[in-house]
């Protein structure tokens, strides 16, 4: 718990606890133990539901294995026909051998493959994606990507010099209607 939990802790509720007690003893009213049971009661559900809403709403933390899998462009942040044609001319792959193969394609066909390995640091609790690509490399590529999370997803912006932000997602491509 925090700071201000442990205060209310040591001032407020463990003197209150007491007191109840020391009246119930001198006056054997039950008033005075319930009151002590419903304000524990109310506390720990508190702290049951606190919890609970820490795990379900915190950030995902990923690890070198998340990363592995298909990436397509997100055209979900930016929808258009800018968003649908990086759509169909760009996707790339992280296989568990740390290789990364970014396909510049026109829709279903692969016109030219770009090869890499990957590697990650963990400057905080969350694991962040490295690319060291053969070079000359794809302009998306020329930087790591930067790494958004969300409770349940994250997903991969690549800062391009010709496009500017370039959002990646895991997903597999299917064509666009």
């Amino acid at each position: 718990m925090g700071f201000g939990f442990n205060l209310f802790f040591a001032f407020i509720l463990l003197p209150s606890t007491v007191v109840l007690i020391i009246i119930w003893l001198l006056t054997r009213r039950k008033l005075f133990i319930k009151s002590v049971g419903f304000i524990w009661a109310a506390i720990f559900t508190l702290i049951v539901i606190t919890s609970f809403l820490k795990i379900l709403l915190s950030k995902v933390t990923l690890e070198k294995e998340d990363f592995y899998g298909q990436y397509i462009i997100d055209r979900s942040h930016f929808p258009g026909k800018q968003a649908d044609w990086q759509y169909d001319n760009f996707r790339f792959e992280i296989k568990d051998n740390d290789s990364i193969y970014f396909y510049v394609t026109q829709k279903d066909d692969v016109v030219k493959v770009f090869k890499g390995i990957i590697s990650t640091l963990k400057p905080y609790s969350s694991e962040r994606l490295v690319i060291d690509m053969q070079q000359p490399t794809h302009h998306i590529l020329t930087t790591n990507p930067t790494i958004y999370r969300d409770t349940w997803s994250f997903h991969l912006v690549f800062n391009s010099p010709k496009f500017n932000n370039v959002f990646f997602t895991k997903g597999d491509w299917e064509p666009v209607e």
